[in-house]
């Protein structure tokens, strides 16, 4: 058998669904900085099986109606960069096989060929060493065997999962980023696992085709708490100032307590200190075996259990406000609206008062989908629509939101970071025409630094600096800035990388695992090291990251 009718397609689609959806944890760690957050095997996931979902509902598959799912789907459930691109090239595959009754080898080569072109058309700056290089790579060697009269499926399938790995193997020799931390592209890898999942479907090779149900990170994990109490209700957090450095016998006794009484345990242990985090119902067991170590410094514990039900309320109000935003489209348009990707309770309330009119909950951990932003914008009662990303990995989902959008002027401005959209919001002058807006806001966004401190989650060496599991690390979205134990001394270090001779203004939100206090405490410092600049400060709530910094 030489062709693929639209039956073995779907079979095809869904082994590559199901093969990507088994690795995505191990595609998230493949993350050049050692961040938490990293999103491409979930991205990449929750895209394909938006389309996945749509191909289950198909009772009488035929390429029209396969490629009408594949498209549609996975358009409207992109999420992050790669999400978008994989979505692209499935959209350029199916234009090439839409209106065919099976696929060829010269069929699969020219679908191949304009998945790839119109991959690359929806990416602004096309960077090798990522996923389109691997696709490329896979388009150029199917054309090869079709021009040379290869006819045999499942040769030109093993021949390009083949050359996807070899191509992959090369990236970090094409991004010297992808070398230094020393992994292949996370996108590119994706790419493959897709067409694994291809070849193995093809060859026959019994894979459940079972589609369990996909929701966003968020709704899993309520979902999850409502069905079954959390075992462990205290999250606490706490670093031990050692009196003595421990030894190895010390330090397992100490982690054999800890999952005794608890677990989600992480223990990161030098000669000086120890930190600590566990989830456990008595906090204070944990802190007092500390205190046989030496003192404590700080301790934090969080009841998770009221922290979800106050999520649960947060989630109900945001619902009623989508349906009031709903209610007011019967009215009469205004002429500008505004939409932000934000998360954190003290930052969604500074885009409020700016005037936004819808917030995204979203960001670096978790990128919304094409569809999140499409919602929002319909719940949107204006002419013109300014979408404000606040991050890179977005930005390609809002941008294909907006070709999706034909009843309203939808505005991308590329921010890039919550500060650049803080100061968009700041920059928009009513008086001003939308292209005029669009001009100014543009110009002011480029002057904003920002600098993110947040831990590591691998050992890894990055920009000459040597990172340990479990360190603090300042970084600007390009390279690491500072790397330390001490959350405030790397946040200052931070700053002092951030500031040149033309800053006038240092801005800085605090994240929901800073203590008040603490953060104060690191302004005024800030302040006096830095006299010569305006310093403020205001409580971000956002997770993930213990401080954001603004430089202007």
């Amino acid at each position: 058998m030489n062709t693929i009718d639209a039956q073995l397609f779907a079979k095809m689609f869904l082994a590559g669904a199901k093969n990507l959806e088994s690795k995505k944890e191990w595609i998230n760690e493949l993350n050049v900085f050692p961040v938490p957050d990293g999103d491409t095997g979930t991205n990449m996931t929750m895209t394909i099986m938006s389309a996945a979902r749509e191909i289950a509902e198909i009772d009488e598959p035929n390429l029209e109606n396969l490629s009408k799912a594949i498209s549609s789907g996975s358009l409207r459930g992109a999420r992050g960069n790669s999400g978008v691109i994989l979505s692209q090239l499935f959209r350029g595959f199916t234009k090439a096989i839409r209106d065919k009754e099976t696929i060829d080898v010269p069929l699969m080569a020219v679908a191949l060929e304009k998945a790839v072109e119109t991959a690359y058309k929806a990416v602004m700056k096309p960077k090798e060493g990522t996923i389109l290089t691997v696709a490329r790579g896979v388009s150029d060697k199917a054309k090869e065997l079709a021009d040379a009269g290869c006819e045999d499926m499942a040769e030109l399938l093993a021949a390009i999962l083949a050359e996807a790995e070899t191509v992959l193997e090369q990236t970090p020799e094409l991004l010297p980023v992808l070398k230094q931390a020393g992994v292949v592209d996370s996108g590119g890898q994706g790419f493959v696992e897709v067409l694994r999942g291809w070849n193995d479907a093809y060859n026959g090779v019994e894979i459940d085709y079972t589609l369990e149900e996909t929701v966003s990170a968020p709704e899993k994990t309520e979902r999850v708490q409502e069905e079954a109490e959390i075992k462990f209700g205290y999250c606490t957090e706490f670093i031990i100032l050692l009196d003595r450095p421990l030894h190895s016998r010390q330090e397992k006794d100490f982690k054999d307590f800890l999952e005794s009484i608890g677990d989600s345990i992480v223990m990161v242990a030098d000669d000086d200190i120890v930190k600590v985090h566990v989830h456990t119902n008595d906090p204070g067991m944990a802190l007092q075996r500390a205190l046989t170590y030496g003192q404590l410094s700080n301790m934090k514990i969080d009841n998770m259990r009221l922290e979800h039900q106050e999520t649960l309320f947060k989630k109900s109000e945001k619902e009623e406000s989508m349906k009031a935003a709903a209610a007011v489209n019967d009215e009469p348009r205004k002429k500008v609206g505004f939409i932000s990707v934000s998360v954190g309770e003290g930052l969604n309330e500074i885009f409020a008062s700016l005037g936004v009119d819808q917030i995204i909950t979203g960001g670096q951990t978790m990128n919304p989908s094409t569809e999140d932003i499409l919602k929002a914008v319909e719940a949107v009662n204006a002419e013109h629509v300014f979408v404000l990303p606040n991050n890179s990995n977005i930005i390609l989902a809002a941008n294909q939101a907006k070709e999706l959008i034909k009843d309203k002027d939808i505005i991308v401005i590329p921010t890039k970071t919550i500060p650049q959209g803080i100061t968009a919001m700041i920059s928009y002058v009513p008086e001003m025409s939308v292209e005029e807006n669009v001009e100014n806001i543009t110009a002011e966004i480029s002057k904003v630094k920002t600098g993110e401190v947040t831990y590591a989650v691998r050992d890894t060496t990055i920009d000459d600096k040597v990172i340990r599991c479990g360190d603090y690390m300042g970084i600007d979205g390009k390279k690491v800035l500072a790397v330390g134990t001490d959350v405030s001394q790397v946040t200052l270090e931070m700053v002092d990388a951030m500031v040149d001779e033309n800053t006038e203004l240092i801005s800085l939100y605090y994240g929901k695992d800073v203590d008040a206090k603490d953060a104060e405490e690191l302004l005024g410092r800030i302040t006096g090291l830095h006299g010569e600049c305006d310093v403020e400060m205001q409580q971000g709530g956002q997770p993930i990251y213990y401080y954001i910094v603004s430089a202007e």
